[in-house]
């Protein structure tokens, strides 16, 4: 299934929120819809569901148009929205039934996703009873309780700890194996990098990025190394690249260990090691830069 989003306007209330957003997502791929708060995700996510309608654009399933009825949606909003007061498996029943599942399925298929997720001994509790994690793994019970073709996770590892959260990604892997379509927003970093084959990058309503994560890495790290030394730190370091060798390359970040260079002009990492020898400093490490995906989003927005 290949999903495009194309050219999507949104507005409300005369004031302009989405302008023109356009991206694809391949079914048995993760794609990382990213953006600051504000930046248009959810309202994208909202048009997507159907929820309400785009002042232009078009949404395309394999050629044709997108009828999100015809399709089973799992969607995770940030904001959560089960009832506290009500018994887990009970109103899983009832959220599966309004979505198309008689009560049997509704509850065979409540009942084992909890019990995959770890929580099945609370099916009969109230949701306002269970912690902060457990009532999220029962919000990610709802979500995948109709076995959906599409599943749109915002935030999911929220409040899940490094064992729950383990569970998580094993699911989220399942799911990519199925041939799944799956979008996956978080401030997480990490997880991002991990799942998403491709990235969408919103800001102020516009796409400022886009396209295959593992590529658009190899462009920004593109002509930078990281360089370290026994004896120096990397402020030291700094000081050295500045004053001897500046004219084939200059210092664009200092961390904690190490320095981040970028070559200047034609010069190549030959050229580099030949000045970096000549200065007799003492490498213990030199390698290609490459930047994380907070990196890039940094940057990007930053610019933006």
């Amino acid at each position: 299934m290949l999903l495009e989003v194309k050219n999507i306007y949104k507005s409300f209330s005369h004031t302009q929120v989405l302008h023109g957003i356009s991206f694809n997502i391949q079914s048995g791929k993760a794609l990382g819809l990213l953006g600051r708060n504000g930046a248009g995700k959810t309202t994208t996510i909202r048009i997507l569901m159907d929820l309400f309608g785009a002042d232009r654009g078009e949404i395309l399933k394999d050629g044709k148009t997108f009828l999100p009825r015809d399709y089973q949606i799992g969607y995770l909003p940030e904001e959560r929205g089960l009832y506290p007061k009500k018994k887990v498996l009970e109103q899983l029943i009832y959220l599966a039934q309004l979505r198309g599942l008689d009560k049997k399925t509704a509850r065979e298929n409540g009942i084992m996703w909890l019990q995959k997720l770890g929580v099945g001994q609370y099916q009969f509790k109230k949701l306002e009873t269970l912690s902060k994690g457990n009532q999220q793994k029962v919000q990610l019970a709802a979500t995948f309780i109709c076995n959906p073709d599409i599943i749109i996770l915002d935030e999911p590892f929220s409040g899940l700890d490094p064992v729950n959260a383990q569970i998580l990604k094993e699911i989220i892997r399942e799911f990519i194996k199925e041939d799944k379509l799956l979008i996956f927003s978080s401030h997480q970093m990490n997880y991002v990098e991990e799942f998403c084959e491709e990235i969408a990058l919103i800001d102020k309503g516009k796409i400022v990025l886009t396209g295959n994560l593992r590529e658009i890495k190899a462009r920004y790290g593109e002509n930078r190394l990281t360089i370290s030394d026994v004896n120096r730190t990397p402020k030291e370091l700094q000081e050295i690249f500045n004053i001897s060798l500046y004219n084939i390359a200059k210092v664009t970040e200092v961390k904690k260990d190490y320095i981040i260079i970028e070559l200047l002009g034609n010069n190549t990492k030959g050229d580099l090691f030949k000045a970096v020898g000549d200065l007799g400093l003492d490498i213990y490490k030199f390698s290609i830069y490459e930047p994380t995906l907070e990196d890039i989003f940094v940057k990007k927005v930053g610019e933006n």
